[in-house]
């Protein structure tokens, strides 16, 4: 069995508003092993939604739809799967009851419009909604050879989808899988790299990206940072999870260094988790990335456990006096060479009185004069001394800064094991 969702509603196709349900949907057919084709978003429209929903058939034994059950002339689901199933809508009067006994408990006299909310077509079952008006739709569309497919229709409020997903569609799918012998569940690790691009990362790793190859490995790089997707299938969760294991110890093998952590973590959680573990304290002085270093640091250490403090320079001479730093740092060319950062860190771990400190010098400017054309720089002091790396400064604009506060706490990162 494979699946589609549908979302419905205007405010999904303009953009208006981000589609969280089908993400969630997705993860939790994963878990009961139903691999979803395709994500279909449709607007308000009566004769988009019968396509949609017959695509949808042709193409996926489980179809899964939110939104466009409610009381409005623009909640076009029930007529849609009615119309395109070539039946009539019929009341079902369990749900107008349920529908007037809400309305009643908030003591509100029921408009008339929400009669329609109790309406479904021909040959369906409702879906209870215990906190809402809107109940939805479980309705099966067999064509003329006899092929079906099983449309479950829930609201787009998320907080009902998902009671309803839980108590009623996901038993029922269970129940599909049961009779047809399908047991098994879908599960998903994901492995975080940095450091190389997204090419390189690929042609490190011994045919794992290959299509059709089980565990299946997918790669994704957002700012800088690329993320392995590894999936499985197996009769249960244990069973799934150890079958990945091979390709993640061949991962790690192949990328070493390259691979800094897993599931949801940043760079930033293992900085301050490895700062923890080895009683280490930060400060960090950033004169190209706007503070952004810092921010990361704060949402991750609220306490200030281990980040003490940090400073953002806006330009080079703004901050020569704040920092202490001597003139010859700051005079001609030195603001954008690697003895600028050097010398931003080491004033910066002196004045916090922290263990280590983390700099990034400017950025190279069009019209400024620079010591290697197109690099930014970053240091880090330590008690040993600074270090000091650079890179080069190019990409789109919106990367920059990421990548660059990205590339700062990597050299934090693998230096501290040394330290």
């Amino acid at each position: 069995m494979r699946a589609e969702i549908i979302s419905i509603g205007d405010e999904l196709t303009s953009g208006q508003r981000l589609d969280t349900n089908s993400q969630w949907i997705a993860e939790r057919l994963g878990e009961i092993g139903v691999p979803v084709m395709f994500h279909t978003t449709v607007s308000d429209d009566l004769a988009a939604n019968v396509m949609v929903f017959r695509q949808a058939c042709e193409r996926a034994g489980l179809v899964i739809a939110s939104g466009g059950l409610g009381p409005t002339a623009d909640d076009l689901t029930r007529q849609a799967i009615a119309e395109m199933a070539g039946v009539e809508l019929v009341q079902d009067d369990a749900s107008l009851a349920h529908i007037k006994a809400m309305f009643a408990r908030r003591k509100r006299e029921m408009p008339a419009s929400n009669t329609i909310q109790a309406m479904f077509p021909r040959g369906a079952r409702a879906i209870p909604n215990p906190h809402g008006t809107a109940p939805g739709i479980d309705f099966t569309l067999t064509d003329r050879v006899g092929k079906s497919s099983r449309i479950f229709a829930l609201p787009g409020v998320p907080a009902e989808l998902k009671e309803m997903f839980g108590a009623t569609v996901r038993p029922e799918i269970q129940k599909v899988l049961s009779v047809g012998g399908i047991k098994k569940v879908i599960a998903h690790h994901r492995i975080k790299c940095f450091g190389v691009g997204e090419s390189d990362l690929e042609g490190m790793l011994p045919d794992l990206i290959r299509r059709g190859r089980s565990p299946s490995v997918g790669i994704t790089v957002s700012k800088a940072t690329i993320t392995l997707r590894i999936t499985s299938e197996g009769e249960n969760e244990q069973v799934a999870r150890s079958s990945m294991l091979p390709t993640i110890e061949t991962i790690r093998q192949c990328l070493s260094s390259l691979v800094y952590g897993e599931e949801d973590d940043e760079l930033q959680h293992v900085v301050i988790r490895m700062l923890q573990k080895r009683k280490l304290t930060l400060a960090v002085a950033e004169c190209g990335t706007g503070g952004l270093i810092s921010n990361w640091l704060s949402e991750c250490d609220p306490s200030g456990e281990v980040f003490k403090f940090g400073t953002v320079v806006r330009s080079p001479g703004s901050g020569a006096g704040l920092l202490g730093l001597p003139g010859e740092v700051t005079a001609g060319d030195q603001p954008y060479s690697p003895d600028f950062a050097a010398a931003i860190a080491a004033h910066v771990r002196t004045r916090a009185g922290t263990d280590l400190a983390l700099s990034i010098g400017p950025f190279p400017q069009a019209d400024s004069p620079t010591s290697v054309p197109g690099e930014i720089h970053f240091a880090l002091a330590r008690p040993a001394g600074v270090i000091v790396k650079s890179s080069a400064f190019a990409g789109h604009p919106e990367i920059l800064k990421p990548r660059a506060a990205k590339q700062a706490l990597n050299l934090l990162r693998l230096e501290m094991g040394d330290i």
